[in-house]
């Protein structure tokens, strides 16, 4: 029998002291970023019932979770996405709460990733919903914030793509397909797989909405994206969600992110929850987008509170990654003093821990019988001073050179 006490499953890792630091300092500039803007943190559970996650707007195919059952042989599903549960949790313990809302969140969610996808399985997020508003003033702070949490990590070498799954939607509707069909030309924009979407397309047949599709991976840019957009199909739908999106953008790049704000109208992004503008942050560095978000309005409706909301969350991990490979994170500090004691003087080292903390020491403990022992640890974990408590207490420098107190 082969035992697997050893390693950890696919598509998860241990964090070592500079990882956890480095995770730590993301998740507290973010913090930071959401508190100052009026954001209230949110917990929600790490396992949900799978009829959260089994909804009309759900995502999640239900190979890719993680399930269980509880003793009453109720399926349970480990989270695999926030948004979800907090729009559960807002329909339910907040739905009397006065809107807007504004949440935050800084959690785990699980995916079971195919095997040797080069995924993680297990992704710590951080991010923010606004809930109960449908105004451009509602887009343009979340966006905003998207730029803040983008920036806080490198100002200069971030982007910001923006776009509007409606535009996707609305040129979809006009096709006479299935679900099944709709879908899989959704993939292969999202994959930009040009081939493919053209033969699917062409099967389809050849008019001014299949063109159009045929174009939409290809809408990538700045302003001139927009006309281009209009050329290949104009209804009064297509002209809102374009003359919309511009505004965004203007008032993005009136903020002084001219040159890191992109359009990308082929953003189709698998989360069917979505039902207007989307968005994808990167950061140098990193392969895949680091941030993603964007405004669904009708997914807390189906837990029975019809309201509208836009968010986003971003890979705590892959920021962590980028951090460390700037050279950006934090380092693990050794301690500065080192206490020993001698027999019967215990609890008075403790004791003088506490004092030397005030002082704004780090200290350990020594938990070893001997002076040699406690001087040949210190030497190999680099703290220079030991405190050496008795009737007295001397310190120690192991560069040389003692003192009493």
């Amino acid at each position: 029998m082969r035992f697997y006490d050893l390693i950890t499953p696919e598509g998860t890792k241990d964090y070592l002291f500079e990882d956890c630091l480095a995770r730590r300092e993301v998740e507290c500039r973010l913090r930071s970023i959401f508190s100052a803007m009026g954001y209230s943190e949110v917990v929600t559970p790490g396992i949900e019932f799978f009829d959260v996650f089994n909804k009309n707007s759900s995502f999640i195919q239900q190979e890719d979770l993680y399930k269980l059952s509880d003793t009453k042989g109720r399926l349970i599903t480990i989270r695999p996405d926030s948004t979800i549960p907090i729009a559960r949790m807002v329909a339910t313990r907040l739905k009397d709460y006065t809107l807007p809302l504004r949440l935050f969140y800084n959690q785990s969610k699980y995916l079971n990733n195919p095997a040797l996808a080069g995924r993680s399985n297990e992704i710590v997020q951080a991010g923010i919903e606004l809930i109960g508003s449908s105004t451009k003033k509602a887009d343009l702070e979340v966006l905003f914030l998207a730029i803040q949490a983008l920036s806080a990590f490198d100002d200069a070498n971030f982007s910001l793509e923006i776009g509007d799954i409606g535009f996707f939607k609305e040129l979809v509707s006009h096709l006479n397909v299935d679900e099944n069909v709709s879908e899989e030309i959704r993939r292969l924009i999202e994959v930009k797989n040009y081939p493919a979407l053209n033969d699917l397309l062409d099967s389809i047949g050849d008019n001014k909405i299949t063109n159009a599709l045929k174009q939409l991976p290809r809408l990538f840019g700045g302003i001139e994206v927009f006309e281009k957009a209009s050329q290949l199909f104009f209804d009064e739908k297509i002209d809102s969600i374009l003359s919309n999106l511009k505004n965004v953008y203007n008032n993005l790049s009136m903020l002084g992110y001219n040159g890191k704000i992109t359009v990308d109208l082929g953003i189709v992004s698998k989360t069917n929850y979505y039902t207007g503008i989307v968005f994808r942050g990167y950061l140098q560095g990193a392969g895949d987008e680091v941030l993603s978000g964007g405004r669904y309005d009708k997914l807390i409706k189906e837990f029975g509170l019809d309201t509208p909301a836009i968010g986003f969350g971003v890979n705590v991990d892959t920021i962590t990654t980028i951090l460390k490979k700037l050279n950006s994170a934090p380092e693990n500090k050794h301690s500065d003093i080192i206490i020993f004691c001698e027999s019967g003087y215990e609890l008075k080292a403790l004791s003088y821990a506490k004092v030397l903390n005030k002082e704004g020491n780090n200290v350990e403990n020594s938990v070893f019988d001997s002076l040699n022992e406690t001087e040949s640890y210190a030497q190999k974990k680099h703290i220079e001073k030991i405190c050496v408590v008795g009737e007295k207490i001397s310190f120690i420098t192991l560069k040389g050179g003692a003192t009493n107190e």
